[in-house]
C-alpha cells in the first residue's frame, strides 16, 4: 500500500478514510494515501470513531490507549496518531 506516513513526536501519524455502518469491520486498502477502513459502528456521538480505534487496535496488536483521533471526529476522512510502533512494523502489520 502507498500510505502517506508522517512521524512527528515519536508517533505515525495516519490518514484514514472511513465507512460507518458497514456489514463489517475491516480495512479495505488504500485511497489517495489514506487507509480505507470500514466498521460497523454508525456515525452518532463518536460511535464510529470507537469503532476505528478498535478496529486498528486489533489489527496492529496495539492497546486502544496507543491509538489517538487526531483530527476528523466528525468527518470520513480522519488522522490518527499512532504510539510505540515504528514505520516499518506499521506497515507490515496493515498489509497482512
Amino acid at each position: 500500500m502507498a500510505l502517506d506516513l508522517e512521524t512527528r513526536d515519536g508517533r505515525i501519524l495516519l490518514r484514514l478514510r472511513v465507512r460507518p455502518k458497514a456489514k463489517q469491520a475491516r480495512i479495505v486498502g488504500e485511497h489517495g494515501g489514506a487507509l480505507k477502513i470500514q466498521v460497523k459502528d454508525p456515525p452518532e456521538k463518536g460511535r464510529a470513531n470507537e469503532g476505528v480505534v478498535r478496529l486498528l487496535s486489533t489489527v496492529l496488536g496495539i492497546a486502544a490507549r496507543e491509538i489517538e483521533l487526531v483530527s476528523g471526529h466528525a468527518s470520513q476522512d480522519k488522522r490518527v496518531a499512532i504510539s510505540g510502533m515504528d514505520e516499518t512494523t506499521l506497515r507490515s502489520k496493515l498489509e497482512t
